[in-house]
């Protein structure tokens, strides 16, 4: 019976601590409350003591946490949609703040956050063109929008310690369009360097004719003049041959004359036998 006693004790014992007792972890900050009134809110890690039934322990997590929200639409400077996902980094900062403007709920704590980035980005990207957001003020938008979130941040008791921009993309009515022009930019950039080619091939093979006709024309002129002092260099030679032996030399061309005259056999001459043309077959003496 005794034994029955002594565990029973050990029971309620062990039921009593749990009840009274509650532990905070390093990661964690806890808000001691009493009767729903914030008690406590500077408790340390370790083990703490509460009234059962008169006092609730609520834990928070202090842990850096990510903020992905949904892509939003935003317009330019040049009035054009831009759709933006983007995501943030944030930690508690102020337990008891942070509470009191969520109700310690983190999903309505990132919802009223994204509310404040979304207004921050909504202003960033109404500065601006789609060419400077997409490229070279990319880095601006998020560092601006990390400072002024985190500065709106401070009433939800929440630090955001970065706002990075994932991607930036057209709407879809809107891509079809700035595709299509990118096809007639190219097309057009594509004609231009093809008429340009076209250009550029004429020159060369009007270049290479006009080389080829002034080729063609010095070599021609060169053969003439290679032709004329060749026949200068004959005649020369006929010329010394003939005042060499002259006889010999008509006679030489007669035999010539002769060949061409009687170069088949049907053909025939009628001429007077006494004619300048025979004087070698009535005298073929070469002595006069």
């Amino acid at each position: 019976m005794a034994k029955q006693i002594s565990g029973l004790i050990g029971v309620l014992f062990l039921i009593g601590f749990y009840i009274c007792t509650f532990r905070v972890y390093e990661y964690q900050h806890a808000i001691l409350f009493q009767l729903g009134k914030i008690e406590r809110s500077d408790l340390k890690p370790g083990l703490h003591f509460k009234l059962p039934f008169v006092q609730n322990v609520r834990t928070f997590d202090l842990r850096l946490q990510t903020l992905d929200a949904e892509p939003q639409r935003f317009l330019t400077g040049e009035k054009k949609d831009v759709i933006v996902d983007s995501f943030a980094r944030w930690r508690i900062n102020d337990v008891v703040q942070f509470y009191k403007s969520s109700d310690g709920d983190p999903r309505r704590a990132g919802f009223l956050l994204s509310q404040k980035i979304n207004d921050s980005l909504r202003s960033e990207f109404g500065k601006r063109t789609v060419q400077e957001v997409v490229s070279g003020d990319r880095g601006a938008i998020m560092k601006s929008v990390t400072r002024i979130a985190n500065e709106r941040g401070l009433d939800l008791g929440m630090e955001v310690l970065d706002v990075r921009l994932k991607r930036i993309d057209l709407p879809t009515e809107v891509s079809s369009n700035v595709y299509e022009r990118m096809r007639s930019e190219r097309s057009r950039v594509a004609r231009e360097f093809r008429a340009r080619g076209d250009k550029e091939s004429m020159t060369i093979r009007a270049d290479a004719d006009r080389q080829r006709t002034v080729i063609s024309a010095e070599a021609y002129k060169d053969a003439q003049e290679m032709r004329g002092f060749g026949d200068a260099g004959a005649a020369e030679i006929y010329a010394k041959a003939y005042n060499s032996d002259p006889e010999f030399y008509d006679f030489y061309r007669s035999l010539d004359a002769y060949k061409s005259a009687f170069n088949s056999k049907n053909d025939v001459l009628l001429l007077n036998p006494d004619t300048e043309f025979f004087k070698y077959f009535v005298k073929p003496s070469l002595s006069k």
